[in-house]
């Protein structure tokens, strides 16, 4: 096991080269920003539906103004996402840019917004009351069109790319005010990019009769189906799981690619759940609170087998500091905290418990009669109560979650035994060496000056200094803003507890692009310090100290409120 950690620390940099991909990033950038859209329109569904599950009827007016704010929201998660991809992905591209090259944001944005109804949306004319009204077919400008706002997104950036390093633009005169001018010079980059997509469309609908989006999915549909299998699902969550281990966030490279049909079949499953029929799909986006069940790993169990099981002090601590966070989805406390990250030990429990957590899901759903995943609720929704929650709270579900923490703890705890075992005999060992010292702590002093005299001469370093960190502002990011929270309630307590005049906020990985410079420093998580590279250039211009602690420094810091703060007066200082 030794000899496969190794090989795979080896090829680090490339699963990191993989995990930093622009286009992977810009996806899940999207994605995070289009967030709000999928919670708050899944949070008006439950108040439609819930109050018929205890048997209450509320009256249709209240049920189809819920349901028309669904519609609004995401019924146009497609266009959105579309203009939030773009967007993070002009960001990435202006640091590939030559001096002096700029893509606007914001023109990208919108262009890409009208590339995608143009890939997506068909127009129509149809007879109302004895009036011929243009209508647009709107069933792709949801879930179902997002890889048609990828790709637009994507043609968008590198046409307004092509067009301002070759100054293919609208020149006007030096006195015509900058944001005038710059309304002038996106003219040629939005046309080209529109104009490019609707001849896609265009071409498409002249060889098959439908829109572009459709025929995306008809080709997709067999790699679909094939996902939706146990195989496909098992390899799914190991690579989840997987790159994880080797300390690169997992979820940021496996899942941009699949999001798109997760959505759309968790949609599907509820469209056909309030027609009364059983939702089958089981590749649905509330599959990660089976598939991470407490977080990557599946780890749900874990700091309850730490506290109950264990007996080295090094675990028994880890499961007491972890216990709260895994609970709501944020286990890096333990991946970082036991460590469970490149731990032979943990290899196997920590990439398969998930795969056989998703291939027990997709029984329950399809042979047991399980509902598959309806509402979307936050990632940080503790397991089993998102669980009962997308399941339309059917009781058949708590005998899947009661049979989750069995199997899951079966699988964890032999290997957590097998370390535990290790710890133990390396804390008897430290044990031992401190009896030693003590005893020698004890002898006359004459023995103590002739054993210590070569070290006697040797003088302690002096305890470093460093100036009061008044007034900063600190940014901690992480991945989904989870886990960067810890950090950042740590420094505030800290601050709080030293009296110094510190601000921390805590946000998520490339939603940071807008706000950064409002801060002094900003402190990469240990999941997204392979980013470290690209955010040095953003922070190098900006005049801003870049941080970047590992695993277990990370952790202890979050811990230790008065030793973060004493961590950033001695990083200010160099």
């Amino acid at each position: 096991m030794d000899a496969i950690i190794k090989m795979l620390e080896k090829h680090q940099p490339l699963f990191e080269k993989i995990g930093k991909n622009p286009f992977l990033q810009a996806i899940k950038d999207g994605f995070l920003g289009c967030m709000p859209i999928v919670l708050t329109s899944s949070i008006f569904l439950l108040i439609a539906t819930l109050p018929g599950v205890v048997g209450i009827t509320l009256p249709q007016e209240i049920i189809d103004w819920c349901n028309k704010l669904y519609n609004f929201t995401m019924g146009v998660m497609g266009i959105m996402c579309a203009g939030t991809t773009a967007k993070n992905f002009t960001a990435s591209m202006n640091r590939r840019m030559p001096d002096g090259k700029v893509l606007n944001d914001s023109s990208t944005m919108i262009a890409a917004q009208c590339s995608m109804l143009l890939l997506a949306v068909t127009q129509l004319t149809a007879t109302v009351d004895g009036s011929e009204l243009t209508v647009m077919d709107c069933t792709s400008m949801g879930t179902r069109g997002l890889y048609s706002a990828f790709i637009a997104a994507f043609i968008t950036v590198g046409v307004y790319m092509f067009c301002v390093k070759r100054d293919l633009t609208i020149q006007l005169p030096k006195e015509v005010p900058g944001a005038i001018a710059q309304n002038f010079r996106d003219i040629i980059p939005f046309g080209g990019a529109v104009i490019i997509c609707a001849l896609i469309d265009a071409a498409v609908r002249a060889l098959s009769g439908v829109p572009f989006s459709e025929i995306l999915i008809k080709l997709l549909s067999p790699l679909f189906a094939a996902a939706e299998t146990y195989p496909g699902l098992i390899i799914i969550q190991f690579f989840t799981a997987f790159f994880w281990f080797i300390g690169i966030h997992g979820p940021s490279i496996v899942q941009p690619g699949i999001d798109p049909i997760r959505l759309a079949n968790q949609a599907e499953n509820l469209q056909t759940l309030l027609a009364g029929g059983h939702p089958a799909h089981s590749l649905c986006f509330n599959l990660s609170l089976v598939g991470e069940f407490g977080g990557t790993g599946a780890t749900f169990i874990v700091p309850l087998l730490l506290i109950l099981f264990m007996k080295s002090k090094q675990l028994k601590a880890v499961g007491k500091a972890s216990i709260v966070p895994v609970a709501f989805a944020v286990n890096e406390p333990l991946l970082f905290g036991a460590p469970m990250v490149l731990n032979p030990y943990m290899f196997i429990p920590f990439t398969v418990t998930g795969c056989v957590n998703v291939c027990l899901a997709k029984f329950f759903i399809d042979v047991v009669g399980m509902n598959g995943f309806s509402f979307v609720v936050p990632w940080a929704t503790p397991g089993p109560i998102g669980i009962f929650i997308s399941c339309n709270f059917q009781l058949i579900s708590l005998v899947f979650i009661a049979l989750l923490l069995v199997i899951d703890a079966v699988i964890y705890l032999p290997f957590l035994k097998a370390y535990d075992k290790m710890l133990c005999d390396q804390e008897a060992e430290r044990a031992g060496e401190v009896a030693v010292e003590a005893a020698v702590a004890d002898a006359p002093a004459a023995a103590i000056a002739e054993t210590n005299a070569p070290a006697a001469s040797v003088a302690e370093p002096a305890a470093t200094s460093a100036e009061s960190v008044d007034g900063l502002k600190v940014l901690v990011l992480c991945a989904g803003a989870g886990t960067s929270a810890l950090l950042a309630n740590a420094i505030k307590e800290g601050a709080a507890k030293t009296g110094e005049n510190i601000a921390s906020s805590a946000g998520a990985y490339g939603q940071h692009t807008a706000i950064m410079d409002q801060y002094d420093v900003i402190v990469l998580a240990p999941q997204v310090r392979t980013y470290y590279d690209d955010i040095k250039v953003d922070t190098d211009r900006l005049g801003i100290k870049l941080l970047s602690p590992r695993g277990q420094e990370y952790i202890a810091l979050t811990r230790d409120p008065e030793g973060a703060v004493k961590w950033l007066r001695q990083n200010m200082a160099e």
